[in-house]
């Protein structure tokens, strides 16, 4: 499974939604992603990916979009 696949599975699961609605989903556009389903976000990541994140990092994933570009970091690894 490619780091994509299995990020948007993340996003998908944690907030029971479908891929079509991945594309310029941000913080508190669903129900499903208020401040108990961002952590639930953030573990399903962590998870995946096998990583821990840090504190600011979980503060500013705001976005599908800024998600991919904080696990594009380096010290996490991830290539999308």
């Amino acid at each position: 499974m490619s780091n994509l696949e299995k990020y948007n599975k993340a996003f998908m699961e944690t907030f029971e939604i479908g891929e079509d609605q991945l594309n310029g989903l941000k913080y508190q556009d669903i129900e499903a992603w208020d401040s108990v389903g961002h952590m639930g976000l953030i573990s399903a990541l962590e998870d995946a990916f096998d990583i821990m994140m840090d504190t600011d990092d979980i503060i500013d994933l705001n976005s599908y979009e800024k998600g991919k570009e904080l696990l594009s970091k380096k010290e996490y690894g991830g290539k999308f």
